[in-house]
């Protein structure tokens, strides 16, 4: 009875110290958020120096009826107007008070870099899945936000995508990508079941833009039977996905890089055995080739599956 006293009163202190860490994490997480800093407008452009914020909208919608129409429906806008207190068009364009007294181009948007128009963006979506975004290909490449997302007009169901959809507004650079999915054996992308952001982090900076640090524990991530562990793994398997398939399509069966058979002789070529031409008893154009026999290629966990037959 005492043992379980103890016992009881040991848990108890982790789960009241395991609180105490939690509570501790929560207020410095709202601490960094009450000292976020707002864009400084002067930094981006010069021309902003003296300006201030206007605080109403419906002094922009003077001049620009049409593109606030447009505006108006999409879920910027349904957000600010509630929760920004500069006046939702402020919010990304800066204060327009020098605007207003002088409607010229010298404060527009465009003027801004690439980097600075993106950190325009930043100031409200930063963190999370955009954490690497600042190291990442596409910034180093200058694809900015609005490459991508389209702030001024709905034209998607979700994200504020520039396309209907996130396959379409990928393929707008990545147009091998496109034919690739075009292929006999594909991953179900034109079918709707998964989209380039079920693998890739558009907005990241690991390897490939991947969801995860490697190409294989992106891979695994549906494909969890392939993780092991293995007794008896398979080399090239454990290495890289990549070294036998290719992820965006393949004229092959399983997005093979190249026929069954035909791909494994391009490791295994060694003489004396029926998977090579020279013998009139090839394996190759037959069924699934050197897989008739060797069927656990991801790895077997069988006692004698050492070459991978069982």
């Amino acid at each position: 009875m005492l043992k379980r006293y103890k016992t009881m009163l040991q848990n108890s202190w982790i789960w009241i110290a395991g609180l105490a860490l939690a509570l501790s994490a929560s207020q410095a997480t709202s601490a960094a958020k009450a000292t976020k800093k707002p864009v400084e407008w002067e930094a981006l452009n010069p021309a902003f120096n003296g300006a201030t914020f206007v605080n109403n909208p419906e002094t922009c919608r003077i001049c620009h009826q049409d593109p606030m129409d447009t505006y108006d429906e999409t879920m910027h806008a349904q957000a600010l107007k509630h929760t920004v207190t500069n006046g939702g068009c402020e919010s990304c364009h800066g204060p327009r008070s020098k605007h207003i007294e002088n409607p010229t181009q010298e404060l527009a948007f465009e003027k801004l870099t690439p980097a600075q128009q993106s950190a325009v963006c930043l100031q409200c979506h930063e963190g999370g899945n955009r954490f690497g975004w600042k190291a990442g290909a596409h910034r180093a490449n200058d694809v900015i936000c609005l490459s991508c997302h389209s702030v001024m007009e709905k034209k998607s169901e979700r994200a504020l995508l520039a396309k209907a959809s996130a396959p379409e507004t990928c393929f707008q650079c990545h147009g091998e990508v496109r034919a690739e999915t075009n292929k006999t054996s594909h991953h179900p992308v034109r079918e709707g079941r998964m989209d380039c952001a079920s693998c890739h982090n558009p907005h990241g900076s690991t390897p490939g833009l991947l969801v995860k640090n490697t190409l294989n524990e992106t891979c695994y991530t549906c494909h969890t039977e392939k993780r092991g562990p293995f007794l008896w793994e398979h080399a090239p398997v454990r290495e890289n996905c990549a070294n036998c398939h290719t992820a965006h399509g393949s004229n092959h069966r399983n997005l093979l890089a190249s026929k069954d058979s035909f791909l494994c002789l391009s490791c295994h070529s060694y003489g004396g055995h029926v998977n090579l031409p020279r013998y009139n008893r090839v394996s190759n154009p037959y069924g699934s080739g050197c897989v008739n026999c060797h069927i656990a290629t991801h790895g077997s966990n069988h006692p004698s599956g050492a070459k991978q037959t069982r």
